[in-house]
């Protein structure tokens, strides 16, 4: 007999069903072979690197420093640091480096304020932005490349993040989630003629167009979910620069790992309330489907949260003996393992995996406590402070 719990049990295990087959397909389009960008110009774009920071004292010297060693000519660009409530001595500091310091304060402080606050100050002397975060270190021929793929006719470039840490277990264990989202995201939709998915930063645009599309955008957090669906909706499609490295400092405990998480879940939750109904209308009534697929991606069961769910769900159906669906989530454990399989790098099978994977648990269960706050996030941003700084690959 079919009851109401049963029913519920069918919907939860469509609903992660229907994720997991999306990370699947995608997984296994990132390990196609995919083209190389082969573009040469002798010609050199005004480039405004951009790295805003709220209290990043701490950190925002020495990444500065190194953002100012690009193999790019050095009259050609500029580095532009945002300081958002930064210390005297630390602003007096920056005054002595060739780099241009904007300070700004906000009642309610946010990475877009500062951004947009920024631009309009500079006015449009520049031919291309370039957005960093302040703990972001930029392997050193990144402008040559965003460069390159800007000459070539891009105007939404979003670079390779990868992690500048693995030193602690919960770091290797974001380390791993950034590459998975890099294969499935970014390279899988590449390879299938998709727009790559913008991280917040890292990211490249046509100046002009950058700063007017941001001047729309006011969100707490999120901001580049907000850009994405500007970009698709302007039908500018946003490419993967593989090999365009920039080094992003990985959380190291679990309380900087729950607080990360709650600002990122209350984004996709905002933006799946506010865009689901529009994406459906563009697939059903314009057969947009680049921008369906990326409404789509903001009402994804979160891959940790499928992996626990179908876990959980084999379990309930084994002892309830509901042997259809027992077998149902066996299958869809047995999928999203292998999309992970695919989606995982070959310079990460090694020990430190084995250390990174114990982790998920701890994970799953930070996950869990951040949905309790994510009413909070929705409405106040959630800084995600970093604890120190950290060299390239340490």
């Amino acid at each position: 007999m079919i009851t109401i719990f049963h029913i519920i049990l069918l919907l939860m295990t469509t609903y992660c069903g229907l994720s997991i087959v999306y990370y699947f397909i995608f997984a296994g389009a990132s390990v196609l072979p995919s083209k190389e960008m082969k573009h040469t110009t002798k010609k050199f774009a005004r480039i405004a690197v951009f790295i805003p920071g709220y209290k990043e004292d701490g950190i925002i010297l020495p990444v500065v420093k190194d953002a100012l060693w690009q193999s790019y000519p050095a009259t050609q660009y500029d580095v532009i640091v945002i300081a958002d409530s930064f210390e005297q001595n630390t602003l007096d500091q920056l005054g002595q480096l060739p780099v241009k310091v904007i300070e700004v304060s906000f009642e309610k402080s946010t990475k877009a304020k500062s951004l947009n606050h920024a631009m309009r100050i500079l006015g449009n002397a520049y031919d291309i932005a370039v957005v960093l975060d302040a703990d972001n270190m930029m392997e050193d021929n990144f402008l040559s490349l965003v460069n390159q793929a800007y000459q070539a006719g891009h105007q939404s470039m979003q670079g390779h993040r990868t992690a500048k840490n693995m030193d602690t277990p919960f770091a290797r264990m974001d380390a791993l989630s950034e590459e998975i989202n890099n294969s499935i995201f970014r390279q899988g939709h590449t390879n299938l003629g998709l727009s790559s998915a913008l991280i917040g930063s890292g990211m490249a645009f046509d100046y002009k167009l950058y700063k007017r599309l941001m001047a729309g955008i006011d969100v707490v957090s999120g901001f580049d979910k907000e850009l994405e669906i500007a970009l698709l909706k302007n039908n500018i499609h946003t490419c993967y620069l593989r090999d365009a490295l920039v080094y992003d400092e990985k959380v190291q405990s679990a309380a900087i790992f729950e607080k990360q998480r709650t600002r990122w879940l209350a984004a996709q939750v905002n933006f799946a309330l506010k865009y689901s109904m529009f994406g459906l209308k563009q697939i059903l009534l314009s057969g947009r489907l680049d921008l369906f697929n990326k409404v789509l991606q903001f009402t994804l069961l979160p891959r940790a949260f499928a992996i626990a769910l179908t876990c959980s769900l084999s379990l309930i159906a084994w002892a309830m003996d509901f042997k259809a669906l027992l077998n149902t989530n066996l299958v869809l454990t047995v999928i999203i393992v292998l999309a992970m399989v695919m989606s995982i790098p070959r310079r990460f099978y090694n020990r430190q995996l084995i250390t990174a994977i114990i982790k998920i648990p701890v994970g799953v269960f930070n996950m869990g406590k951040s949905l309790i706050k994510i009413g909070k996030a929705r409405h106040q941003f959630l800084h995600t402070p970093h604890t120190a700084f950290t060299n390239k690959l340490s």
